[in-house]
């Protein structure tokens, strides 16, 4: 594996890549590597010829300053998983690199609808500064498929109209959330779980799953609040329990009973945001 931390550098080595025509496929993350990570390594390697990996703890999107000064930091395991893996690119960059005039004074990107629901309701500026990051980084590697874990929902629509926007040729491909045993999704807030919290962390796919389960043609609220009161039975603070088009995230409060739908929540346990979706049927 090559561990690269300017983008001259990645430019030049992935230049030269490109004039063999192979294919590049990329996983852009934030650090704190998983098995849910390594999947999409994996997906990317099964396809093309040269797979990059990023890790940048990225400060524009945390709308808490708290949040991002807690995030996990595990940069030698991440190292030693990436290699075991096969990744051929690790991509390092500082935050000077990203942003080399600073992180004031941004453009805005168009995101309309998708910036006012959910998280970014929740979380405002956050899809800003995920497109903010994505589009540096999109421009630096320039891969031909992008790996993103279904896990964040939103976020893969917002990348997706960012691609669009921006008329990327990369292809966007979301994969399927990897779960740990008991249901749990995994993720790198996990790791600040501590032991209490993370017996009580599986009750946000027990509730989803419940929704998944039990929900039927007609109004959809009656069971998402049962779904809430699972999260705060088991000592949540819930943001929101949400049912939407799997295309679009518009609410849905009639049910067709054939419509594709995504049921979503984010709650807090004390002081650690976990966020999760479900795919309805």
């Amino acid at each position: 594996m090559i561990l690269l931390k300017t983008a001259a550098d990645l430019r030049r080595h992935l230049l030269q890549l490109a004039s063999t025509g192979d294919s590049i496929g990329f996983v852009p993350t934030m650090g704190a590597l998983h098995n849910g990570h390594l999947s999409l390594i994996e997906a990317s390697k099964k396809a093309n010829a040269v797979t990059v990996c990023s890790i940048f703890v990225n400060p524009t999107q945390f709308n808490d300053p708290k949040d991002f000064e807690k995030y996990p930091v595990t940069i030698e395991n991440d190292i030693a998983l990436l290699e075991k893996a096969g990744t051929d690119i690790l991509f390092l960059p500082s935050v000077n690199e990203i942003y080399p005039n600073g992180t004031s004074h941004l453009p805005a990107y168009p995101l309309g609808y998708l910036e006012t629901i959910l998280e970014g309701k929740y979380r405002p500026g956050h899809f800003q500064g995920v497109c903010q990051v994505m589009d540096r980084l999109l421009t630096m590697v320039d891969a031909d498929q992008l790996y993103m874990g279904q896990k964040d929902y939103q976020q893969c629509m917002v990348v997706q109209q960012l691609i669009n926007y921006r008329q990327f040729k990369v292809k966007l491909l979301p994969c399927p959330t990897l779960r740990e045993t008991d249901g749990l999704a995994m993720s790198s807030r996990n790791q600040r779980l501590n032991a209490t919290e993370r017996q009580q962390a599986v009750a946000v796919s027990q509730a989803l799953t419940m929704v998944k389960n039990e929900i039927a043609a007609g109004n959809p609220a009656p069971l998402l609040q049962k779904a809430e009161q699972m999260l705060r039975d088991n000592g949540f603070k819930v943001d929101y329990v949400a049912i939407g088009s799997a295309a679009d995230l518009r609410p849905i409060t009639q049910w067709d009973g054939q419509q594709p739908l995504v049921t979503l929540a984010a709650a807090y346990l004390n002081e650690v945001r976990l966020i999760d979706n479900m795919l309805i049927p």
